[in-house]
């Protein structure tokens, strides 16, 4: 077929050519594709909720962040993000616009409830800056239950949260209220809360009040006991009403001392004589019956441990009693005498000098302190027993030298046979060796170096009429060529020597042991004057537990004296450089004549204040702790001894008159360059 001169199909190809050809010229573009917003996290706080699952244990008290991948539109945001309660009931919140508007934070105007269903609401309605969409978003959480706390806790109204670990100088009946920061049933204080001593039985207590069921106050039912520590103990198992949950708690106080005098007040002189008295029949009384001896302590096993020491303390303690009128003069020689024929015919001693252990029945050498290598001579303790028998020898003498002559002379051969030469190790160095055993020879290798108690072996040691020691043992071994010279100062006081064991003077003891029969009034040599060291250590003492920089309980101006002594963990060298909160009476008792004033008042506040606890059949207990409820139960022969002496000689110098009228002694100061 034609059209005209065309045949129809060319024709119709050509229209269909230029209709693609048109269709090509003018196409529409394809629509973009739509864009949405998505979110990328919801916080509380800093704590990431699950977008698509249950969240528990949300915080209370923080802002929710919700982030999204795009800028959002600000426009009437309230509308379109939204936190319900679980009534449905809209929380009011703040508003907020973090990351160029890519966050979103809403503040609560409040605290959200505990334990309660929280729902966050974004709706569909949102938009983003550029008009992007979102298919909106609820997400729920539920809030923690939140810890049960102690808001309030006060003793005596002495906060307990603003003085932790120092809660001290409560009375005896304590007014004890608590303040919680949730509900509970008060019956639960009574359950779960309990009052006892530290480390010690348990105190009933009384729940008086509540105050809209948080607030209480619990009183003991019986008074306290003074300078004691006390636990107030609350169990993690008590929960608030609505099951919140605590860690408990656990306090400790102390009690205030009770300054009434526990027994009726007496002169001074009439107090010291009692005390002399009382501490004598430990020496008199507990004395081992078949020696005479004296036992190393007043309590358990050690019943049948003699040390050779504290006998020479005893031996000169025993003239105190006899010169007090404790004993009769004929009683006091009749066991004197005892003892020296005991020594003489029982007790071993190796190169002269006696173990420091024995016991006293067979006279059996007892390893000391459970050290099998010392189980030989001991020149320490030979030392006070030698001191103790020359002071009985010029106390015989001045009784009746005749009567008495198998003593004296018995008491000559202890002293001529002691090899105090021996102790140098047979000549070798110049220094004193502490022990020598039969079986382990010089293996301890102790030497008595450095300012310490041994000052009156050194002397000793040159006094001998038959083993002495030459000056240069003294200089090189005890001395150190002078550099036990100290010249520190201590709370403004000057310490003319140090000693090896630390600072402040150590134990009072290195002021006591050496002093009981030598007399520091006038002693001097070279490198110090041994009366000034000994007042003046005794002041460092005092001052530091006035000073008390460990915040031990007690401590005062009347309530000082750290030195050898028990404690509550066994025993220990107690010094302002081992302080343990141990006070030992011996300490500042011992010190009397050094610090009379000082040493007065300490021993009136052992015996009125304190007597109720530290006095006993036997003087003053041997120590006392208050900071861990703990006083000894027993005495110690070594500590005993320099009650007794050190009074005396305080009193009238006689210990010290008697020893220093010993040629032998004045020869051994002339030799190594004594003034006395």
């Amino acid at each position: 077929m034609r059209i005209g001169n065309i045949p129809v199909m060319v024709l119709f190809g050509a229209l269909l050519l230029t209709f693609f050809n048109c269709s090509s010229n003018n196409e529409t573009p394809a629509p973009e594709p739509v864009v949405e917003i998505v979110v990328q996290s919801i916080r509380v706080g800093n704590q990431n909720l699950s977008l698509d699952s249950w969240n528990d244990n949300i915080a209370l008290d923080q802002s929710l962040t919700i982030s999204f991948s795009r800028v959002v539109s600000t426009s009437n945001i309230e509308s379109h993000i939204t936190l319900f309660d679980s009534n449905s009931n809209t929380v009011p919140v703040d508003y907020a616009f973090l990351n160029n508007n890519k966050s979103v934070v809403l503040s609560p105007m409040a605290i959200l409830s505990e334990n309660a269903t929280y729902k966050i609401s974004i709706s569909s309605t949102l938009l983003g800056a550029e008009g992007e969409t979102f298919s909106g978003l609820e997400t729920l959480f539920q809030t923690l239950l939140e810890p049960l706390e102690i808001e309030l806790f006060t003793i005596d109204d002495v906060s307990v949260l603003e003085n932790p670990g120092n809660i001290q100088e409560i009375g005896f009946q304590p007014n004890i209220k608590l303040s919680f920061s949730h509900d509970m049933d008060i019956s639960d204080i009574e359950n779960y809360m309990t009052l006892s001593e530290k480390n010690g039985s348990s105190i009933e207590i009384e729940v008086l009040y509540n105050e809209s069921n948080k607030v209480y106050q619990v009183k003991p039912s019986q008074d306290l006991n003074y300078l004691t520590g006390y636990v107030v103990n609350i169990s993690s198992q008590l929960k608030s009403i609505n099951g919140n949950d605590f860690e408990g708690n656990e306090t400790l106080f102390y009690t205030k001392v009770d300054e009434a005098f526990k027994f009726p007040e007496i002169s001074d002189e009439a107090l010291l004589t009692l005390v002399q008295s009382q501490t004598f029949k430990y020496f008199w009384d507990f004395a081992h019956p078949n020696s005479g001896m004296i036992r190393e302590r007043s309590n358990n096993f050690h019943d049948n441990v003699i040390t050779t020491g504290a006998t020479g303390f005893g031996l000169m303690a025993i003239i105190v009693g006899i010169e007090r009128g404790f004993i009769t003069k004929a009683e006091g020689i009749e066991r004197i005498k005892k003892i020296i024929d005991y020594l003489k015919d029982e007790v071993p001693r190796f190169h002269g000098m006696w173990p420091h252990w024995i016991t006293g029945d067979t006279a059996e050498v007892i390893p000391f302190a459970g050290n099998e290598k010392d189980n030989g001579g001991d020149i320490s303790e030979s030392t006070y027993l030698i001191v103790g028998l020359l002071t009985i020898r010029e106390y015989l003498k001045r009784d009746n030298e005749t009567e008495h002559a198998a003593a004296i002379s018995q008491i000559n051969t202890f002293w001529n046979e002691m090899e105090w030469d021996w102790y140098t190790k047979n000549g070798a160095e110049d220094v004193l060796y502490w022990h020598w055993s039969p079986d382990y020879g010089w293996d301890i290798n102790l030497q008595l170096t450095g300012y310490n108690e041994t000052l009156i072996t050194y002397i000793m040691a040159a006094s001998s009429p038959t083993h002495s020691i030459a000056k240069e043992v003294y200089e090189k071994g005890f001395a150190q060529s002078g550099n036990m010279i100290s010249n520190e100062a201590y709370y403004g006081y000057t310490l003319p020597l140090k000693n090896i064991a630390g600072n402040h003077g150590g134990p009072l003891f290195f002021s006591h042991y050496s002093y009981l029969g030598l007399d520091p009034r006038n002693l001097q040599d070279q490198y110090a004057n041994y009366w000034d060291q000994g007042m003046i250590h005794t002041s460092i003492n005092r001052a530091y537990c006035i000073d008390n920089p460990k915040g031990f309980i007690g401590y005062n101006k009347d309530f000082w004296g750290l030195t050898a002594s028990d404690n509550h963990l066994g025993y220990s060298a107690h010094a302002p450089d081992n302080d343990l909160g141990v006070i030992t009476p011996t300490a500042a008792i011992s010190s009397m004549p050094y610090t009379p004033e000082y040493s007065m008042d300490a021993l009136k506040y052992f015996y009125y204040v304190l007597g109720d606890r530290l006095w006993s059949d036997y003087g003053f207990y041997d120590a006392i702790n208050p900071t861990e409820n703990w006083v000894s139960d027993g005495h110690l022969g070594i500590d005993q001894g320099p009650i007794i002496i050190m009074i005396e000689n305080h009193r009238t110098g006689l210990l010290w008159d008697l020893f220093m009228s010993c040629p032998e002694v004045s020869n051994g100061l002339d030799k190594l360059g004594f003034t006395y």
